[in-house]
């Protein structure tokens, strides 16, 4: 690790303490960069520090539903990243508040700084017209921050996978506790996952500029899976044996109408109706070089990651005799 300077770069991370945000913030103090972590509770950030020198790394507070927040978080930064996001809605975090009308903030935030690496991630799936509000808030995300920051380098990663993950997890833990695992739709949807670590990296190559300003990157790792096969990795990793029950999407959105409004929110009606299309990096991307590869990074395939953090869902957790493959 490099150790920063009074002269080393300065970033502004919205969204660092996430699980997108860790991965981010480590591969900007591996650079040597002063990283500003902007978040809404800084007091939950402190598991940052260890990830950087002494004093590289300061979490501050900030919110996007209020701009003056927005503007004294990027006052004297070099680079602004954008990871703020959320999977449903609560409260006063909604999507039109955080994922439409937040980007453009902090877009204008930036040009107002004289800022011009930014970076902003959003999702594989927002460039198309949605009725579904999460991707319809992206697409709308993606416009504002464009709109005042053409500059901007946008990441659109497909499902993200490390230890925080919010899929293989919440799936495991699942099937720990039932005999039967939904497939939505027969379980036919293609996924591209991808790891959160080879997300970090991209993002901290674009603040060093070695993407292509005002440029969509579609991020997805090596494999191409359906939602059958992530469950069947997921469970054999997990030695579990539990029954793959296809169910039709209609049927589905019925149950996450249900669902989200149960504590914890499992599956909400808009996932349900997300997975009625593929989330894998389309092919002009690939041809454009608008990859990780086109940045250089080689992405990490699932069986070197998925072990080291679903083991604990295991009967006996990592002492669990593995079964092989069926």
């Amino acid at each position: 690790m490099q150790i920063p300077t009074s002269s080393a770069r300065l970033v502004t991370v919205f969204g660092g303490s996430g699980f997108i945000g860790r991965h981010v913030v480590r591969a900007l103090a591996l650079r040597g960069h002063r990283i500003r972590v902007a978040v809404r509770r800084p007091d939950l950030a402190g598991h940052l520090q260890p990830l950087g020198a002494v004093g590289q790394i300061k979490a501050i507070q900030a919110n996007l539903r209020y701009r003056w927040s927005v503007d004294r978080a990027v006052e004297g930064a070099d680079g602004v990243v954008n990871l703020v996001g959320i999977l449903f809605e609560a409260g006063r975090q909604t999507f039109d508040a955080v994922q439409a009308f937040g980007p453009r903030a902090i877009g204008e935030a930036a040009r107002a700084a004289g800022i011009s690496d930014v970076v902003h991630v959003s999702a594989i799936g927002a460039d198309r017209p949605s009725t579904i509000a999460y991707l319809r808030s992206k697409q709308e995300g993606e416009e504002g921050i464009r709109a005042v920051a053409p500059e901007a380098v946008i990441m659109r990663p497909s499902i993200a996978f490390g230890p925080e993950d919010s899929f293989f997890n919440r799936f495991a833990g699942i099937a720990r506790l039932s005999p039967v695992l939904p497939l939505f739709g027969g379980g036919h949807t293609l996924f591209q996952p991808v790891f959160a670590g080879d997300i970090g990296e991209a993002i901290a190559r674009a603040i060093d500029g070695k993407a292509l300003r005002g440029t969509v990157y579609e991020l997805g790792g090596p494999e191409v899976l359906s939602f059958r096969q992530c469950m069947e990795r997921m469970l054999h990793i997990t030695q579990r044996r539990r029954i793959l029950l296809p169910i039709p999407f209609g049927a589905a959105k019925i149950l996450g109408r249900v669902g989200q409004h149960l504590p914890g929110t499992p599956l909400t009606a808009d996932q349900v109706r997300m997975l009625q299309f593929d989330n894998v990096v389309s092919a002009e991307a690939r041809d454009e070089g608008r990859t990780l590869q086109g940045l250089g990074i080689e992405p990490t395939a699932l069986e070197v990651v998925l072990p080291t953090y679903l083991t604990r869902f295991r009967e006996r957790g990592e002492f669990t005799q593995i079964r092989p493959a069926a």
